[in-house]
């Protein structure tokens, strides 16, 4: 085309520009036009000027075109991009009855716009980056600035910008190459679909990390009790969310221990159980020919197994999976005697336990944890027991994740920080902030219940 009586050539990629943005907005105006300035021709919000060719290339993978004028020594991208994010949805994975129901998707713009829907504050900082030489994927870190510890922030800030990959798709593969102990058994940031937890942390003084293409939003740093927080124990009045927490850490306890429990009992420990009930278990363990560590491991590998099974086939079949290899191969195991009737219930409660978690990772590091727990008892008993939780707690004690205690505030020991881990004490009693993450200034209410006093 013609403009300013000299050739015009827009350059675009087929399969990233919306073609009626790209008609109505670009060409349309610069036909009418015929003259004047490109930035003002165009009626479109982002109109840039570029010199460089690397950067037009960019642009170009970003869903812009490019307008070359000929004899011009710059080049104007414009953003035009097709946008095929699904809508906003429940999320699957972190299911709440009384909170918000609506959740990330893998749109970074759209999940900007729901933590700038919740926290409206010039405050809230947006640094990007776009990080793999080949996927160029766009990352967000979100915080606030007048909140979170500068020197936190600049650490997070220097890891992120120190990876450099061909590519980068999810914030799990960040996670990785940003995590302080990458050994540990225990996840050291929280992944979370839901935008009204995420914000509930950033108004902590935390940092958020958002990966274009992600639905989950990586939350830093984190410490061990925050897993087991859920959204509804806000929604709730305070003694039910205790009570419902109270709950999740039991669960946890038990599926580390209850498999190992029953070994070191039935191998070394029968005195500790009441006659009639050791009675029953030794007529269960009478016509099974494996120890109980070999029964309760390979019980564990086949419940991973169906695990793994649901997850991966059709909702219609999975559900069948779970049906049959919870009451068909169990009733088949215990009546071909290959297990007792006492270690499928033991096996059925761990699992059961293992699910409770607000946070699947958490779940699956207890499911994990739970084998050497169970090789201990099979070696020592209860001594064997005892041991490998001492290293577990002594691993949490020890464990930081960017400078910040893991085990806050267990670990050192902040009283005043806990009225919001194993218990969760009423909104009003919660006057400061939890210290972990050594936010700006601690105090987040300046009235509570002073309607008393008048």
């Amino acid at each position: 085309m013609i403009f300013d009586n000299k050739n015009c050539t827009i350059l675009f990629l087929d399969s990233m520009v919306n073609k009626e943005q790209l008609q109505t907005f670009v060409i349309a105006p610069i036909l009418e036009a015929e003259t004047g300035e490109i930035d003002k021709v165009v009626e479109a919000t982002e109109v840039q000027a570029v010199s460089s060719i690397s950067e037009i290339g960019s642009k170009l993978m970003e869903g812009c075109c490019v307008i070359l004028i000929e004899g011009r020594e710059v080049a104007w991208t414009v953003s035009v991009a097709e946008t095929t994010s699904r809508s906003i949805e429940t999320p699957a994975n972190e299911r709440s009855i009384k909170s918000a129901h609506d959740g990330f998707v893998e749109s970074i713009g759209t999940n900007l716009l729901l933590i700038r829907r919740r926290v409206k504050t010039p405050q809230l900082k947006v640094q990007s980056y776009t990080l793999g030489r080949q996927s160029n994927t766009k990352v967000n870190l979100v915080y606030l600035a007048n909140l979170a510890n500068s020197e936190m922030v600049e650490e997070i800030k220097r890891r992120v910008s120190s990876i450099d990959v061909d590519q980068l798709l999810s914030s799990g593969e960040i996670e990785e190459f940003i995590e302080d102990n990458p050994y540990s058994p225990f996840p050291q940031m929280l992944h979370t679909e839901r935008p009204d937890r995420a914000v509930s942390y950033l108004t902590e003084g935390k940092v958020l990390l958002l990966v274009d293409g992600d639905p989950r939003v990586l939350i830093m740093p984190i410490t061990f009790f925050a897993f087991y927080q859920a959204s509804d124990d806000y929604n709730s009045r305070w003694m039910v969310g205790t009570f419902f927490r109270c709950i999740r850490f039991l669960s946890y306890i038990i599926s580390i221990c209850l498999p190992a429990i029953y070994i070191a009992i039935v191998s070394y420990h029968s005195e500790v159980l009441p006659i009639g009930i050791l009675y029953s278990v030794r007529v269960s363990l009478e016509n099974v020919p494996f120890h109980p560590f070999i029964e309760a491991f390979t019980m564990q590998i086949v419940l991973e197994l169906l695990k793994e099974a649901s997850i991966r086939l059709p909702t219609p079949i999975a559900q069948t999976i779970g049906i049959v290899g919870g009451v068909v191969i169990g009733t088949a195991v215990v009546e071909a005697s290959f297990v007792s009737n006492t270690m499928v219930v033991i096996i059925g409660l761990t699992a059961i336990s293992s699910f409770v978690a607000p946070v699947n990772e958490m779940g699956t590091s207890a499911r994990l944890l739970g084998f050497p727990v169970m090789v201990a008892a099979a070696v020592l008993g209860f001594f064997g027991i005892a041991i490998v939780l001492m290293v577990i707690v002594m691993h949490l004690c020890k464990l930081e994740t960017f400078g910040m205690p893991y085990f806050s505030p267990l670990a050192p020991l902040k009283e005043k920080d806990l009225k919001d881990t194993l218990i969760r004490m009423p909104a009003w009693k919660m006057v400061t902030r939890p210290s972990d993450s050594l936010p700006a200034y601690k105090k987040q209410q300046w009235r509570t219940r002073g309607w008393k006093k008048s």
